[in-house]
């Protein structure tokens, strides 16, 4: 634990006026296959604690593991789908270190001969494409899960007690590596968010893991390492890690710019070490020293087979891989009819996959794009969370658009629709029912307000008579008003005017 006392941040934009961030990025991808990595135990996520575990995920004296073939399947896709090499000949490692959730005390991972190695990913940040190499992405399993009870912040310092669930020890993991990476220092918090985001959308369409981050499916770690501008020597580095949103990756590398900027700047050395990221206020805190791989004292794993994939089978995968997401980006770019700057906002914003899903589901992308960059945006940032931890469904976007569609609905009431899905009050449809928010369209109602709209300003309704046709707005905002906003515009002006003529 370090005891180093943190000196004032220097912000963002003043650190990197002097120093050039230099990032390197570890995402961890559960895969979803039906049992565990080494062991036939369940893969539920959210079940009781300790309740898919046998004796080799707990590590028990004499019990032996055997690969789960569908994991080794998913790696070669994921590994096929980031342009690496796959490997003729891998094998297993033992990675030796203590923690209270590894039953073992050790994790059976891969050290120096991945399954997959020497890939890259393009990505486009603002009209910009950058290329991120991909050093390794290799198999392994995941630890158990500390609960620490008692303290204030969920961390073990402070808390009472810990409780252990090895549900989720050996369960498959994919750890895909970056080499170093080195772009525009204004560009690094971006591009790491995009690079994370890129990942999930391309899991998601090979069908590998549900990569939900909410849930820890994908989680990153973030290092991060400050170099003067100018010169060619690395920092020292810090790992920020189990970073769960796509919003988080990049405040995480924006404050530990901050912080390792004020850390220079007072004199003293950075630390190599692991740190907890707080989602409240977006800051880091100290973890433990971090260590080099030799302190892990790598070796063979030696009750396992090394795997060996036949060429033949490799590129029967490659035959099943889905479309490049860049390419897919494209297509549906010209299928919506979207600018690049359309586009590129809702790749910005996290909206793709839940523009897709909303088209899906039967509304048109434009109305898609307009809810989830509109007002679901501004609703998402009030609430400081991503779009896709907002809480509502494409599937009761869509819903809402169809109220619209079939004219039950305004905008504004629309509006309030979202209000009560967000709050958990049911589907659209029982919102308007138990809010009581459908346009009122009946002619004898409306006709009783405009009568009383005329009947409030004869000045308006004298200058209608006398051809000014656009002065029927300020009626058709009086009866609006009237009717609490549940009027149908259209039919009230018809009104007006008929009853001007």
């Amino acid at each position: 634990m370090s005891t180093q006392t943190t000196p004032a941040l220097v912000p963002f934009e003043r650190a990197i006026e002097r120093y050039d961030p230099v990032l390197g990025l570890e995402v961890h991808v559960e895969l979803n296959t039906n049992t565990k990595m080494f062991c036939g135990c369940a893969t539920t996520f959210g079940a009781e604690p300790n309740t898919q575990v046998c004796p080799v995920c707990l590590g028990l004296p004499g019990a032996l593991p055997v690969v789960n073939a569908k994991a080794v399947e998913s790696a070669i896709r994921i590994g096929l789908a980031l342009n690496c090499e796959i490997a003729e000949w891998c094998r297993f490692a033992r990675k030796n270190y203590f923690y209270p959730d590894m039953p073992k005390n050790f994790q059976t991972s891969q050290y120096d001969e991945p399954i997959a190695f020497d890939g890259y990913v393009d990505l486009d940040v603002d009209g910009e494409t950058f290329r991120i190499e991909v050093e390794r992405a290799h198999m392994e399993e995941d630890t158990g899960k500390s609960l620490h009870v008692g303290g204030a912040t969920g961390r073990i310092h402070g808390a009472d007690h810990s409780l252990l669930d090895y549900n989720r020890a050996g369960i498959p993991l994919i750890e895909i590596v970056t080499r170093t990476i080195e772009v525009p220092a204004e560009k690094a918090p971006a591009v790491a968010r995009a690079y994370v985001q890129h990942l999930r959308d391309l899991m998601v369409a090979l069908d590998v893991s549900d990569a939900r981050m909410d849930q820890g499916s994908l989680r990153a770690d973030v290092n991060l390492s400050l170099k003067p501008k100018g010169s060619a020597t690395l920092g020292t580095r810090s790992e920020t890690k189990n970073v769960n949103s796509f919003r988080s990756v990049e405040r995480a590398v924006r404050f530990e710019v901050s912080r390792h900027a004020g850390v220079l700047d007072a004199g003293q050395s950075i630390l190599q070490e692991t740190r907890h990221f707080h989602e409240a206020d977006g800051s880091t805190s100290p973890g433990r020293p971090k260590s080099d791989a030799d302190d892990y004292r790598y070796f063979p794993e030696p009750d396992l087979a090394p795997v060996s994939p036949s060429r033949d089978w490799v590129e029967q995968l490659r035959g099943t891989l889905p479309e490049p997401p860049a390419e897919r980006r494209k297509r549906l770019q010209a299928e919506w009819g979207f600018s690049d700057l359309d586009m590129r906002d809702t790749v910005g914003a996290g909206a793709l996959e839940l523009v897709v899903a909303t088209v899906a589901a039967g509304a048109t992308p434009a109305a898609a794009k307009k809810w989830w960059l509109g007002e679901l945006a501004r609703r998402a940032n009030e609430a400081g969370v991503g779009l896709d931890e907002l809480g509502v469904t494409p599937e009761q976007v869509a819903g809402v658009q169809a109220l619209i569609d079939e004219g039950r609905v305004n905008d504004k009431l629309a509006r309030q629709v979202l209000e009560g899905v967000l709050a958990g009050e049911g589907s659209p449809e029982e919102v308007v029912s138990a809010r009581g928010l459908e346009v009122v369209s009946d002619d004898g109602a409306l006709g009783a307000a405009v009568d009383a709209a005329i009947a409030a300003n004869p000045d308006v309704a004298q200058k209608i008579r006398d051809g000014k046709v656009q002065a029927a707005g300020a009626l058709i905002g009086a009866v609006m008003k009237e009717m609490r906003g549940q009027a149908d515009a259209g039919r009230v002006r018809e009104l007006i005017l008929e009853k001007l003529a």
